[in-house]
């Protein structure tokens, strides 16, 4: 079973930067399929970013502000966040993207406040 690890959340002004990291366990994460997502108080969680072996894919909210990145060597997602805004504040959470959702126990995410 996989399991992920979040990290590098925190409080940031507005226009601000942070790069969160998804670190997965197991043989098969560096092939899989990962996804970023983040659920604001009160809402829905939400896709923001994807990377598989061939390309990325964004929300439109962050489209041009983030950049979602991996280092296979370390089982590790990044995701780049600048320019950030008050509306992405969230708590921050990495997944496997299996079957076009999430598919493996949810980590305990980061937190990311933006102050404007």
């Amino acid at each position: 079973q996989v399991q992920l690890v979040e990290s590098g959340g925190g409080l940031v002004q507005a226009g601000g930067s942070l790069r969160l990291s998804c670190v997965g366990s197991g043989s098969t994460f560096r092939f899989d399929t990962i996804g970023w997502y983040r659920q604001a108080p009160g809402q829905q969680r939400e896709l923001v970013a994807r990377i598989n072996s061939k390309s990325t894919n964004y929300a439109d909210s962050v489209k041009g502000r983030f950049t979602i990145s991996r280092d296979s060597s370390k089982n590790t997602v990044y995701l780049q966040m600048n320019s950030l805004k008050p509306e992405d504040t969230a708590v921050y959470y990495c997944n496997v993207i299996r079957y076009s959702g999430p598919s493996v126990p949810w980590g305990q995410g980061t937190q990311v406040v933006v102050s404007s």
